[in-house]
């Protein structure tokens, strides 16, 4: 396996790609990119100049997985988004890989922080289906898995909770938002 940068050139990754979107998040965040199309179009965005897009490829150059960033407050962070492994390779280390790929990447642009939001629209953590205002930083601090979303595949790669956004998709549909220093 080899990390190499996603490119316009190559319309059979950018498509693997959008199929990757489509498979992967389809039975957590369903609504994330739909179809094809809806796919496509975030693949073409993330390929963007001045922006990040890399790829875990295998010996054939098949996509296993890929990431993505874009550059915010003039460079200096930067919005992981999005990450995804085919479903048949997850958690067999590339999403890991990707990570620290893309911090690398990131410190290359001169960047010093990666942030990133993760919804909770299905119950998935504790923070989910209640009123979060009524005491944000104890809910963060209580924070607990249910349903294996996400979170704690990112505090194992370093990133730190330092936030919510309460109903950002919907009544006690939360996006939690976290960060790591790129170091």
């Amino acid at each position: 396996m080899q990390i190499i940068d996603l490119r316009s050139d190559n319309p059979a990754a950018t498509e693997q790609a959008a199929n990757m979107l489509v498979d992967a998040f389809r039975v957590h965040w369903p609504n994330a990119w739909p179809d094809m199309q809806s796919a496509m179009k975030e693949v073409a965005e993330a390929i963007q100049p001045g922006k990040i897009a890399r790829a875990a490829v295998d010996e054939t150059g098949t996509i296993l997985g890929w990431i993505g960033a874009i550059s915010e407050f003039d460079g200096l962070s930067w919005e992981l988004h999005p990450l995804v492994v085919r479903p048949d390779l997850q958690r067999v280390g590339l999403g890991k890989a990707l990570v620290a790929d893309l911090e690398q990447q990131v410190k290359l642009h001169g960047g010093k922080t990666i942030y990133l939001g993760t919804d909770d629209e299905d119950g998935m953590t504790t923070l989910a289906d209640k009123d979060l205002y009524d005491d944000i930083p104890g809910n963060l601090a209580n924070i607990r898995n249910l349903k294996n979303h996400p979170y704690e595949f990112y505090l194992k790669q370093g990133f730190s909770i330092v936030g919510v956004i309460p109903d950002a998709n919907g009544h006690g549909k939360p996006d939690i938002i976290m960060a790591k220093r790129v170091k």
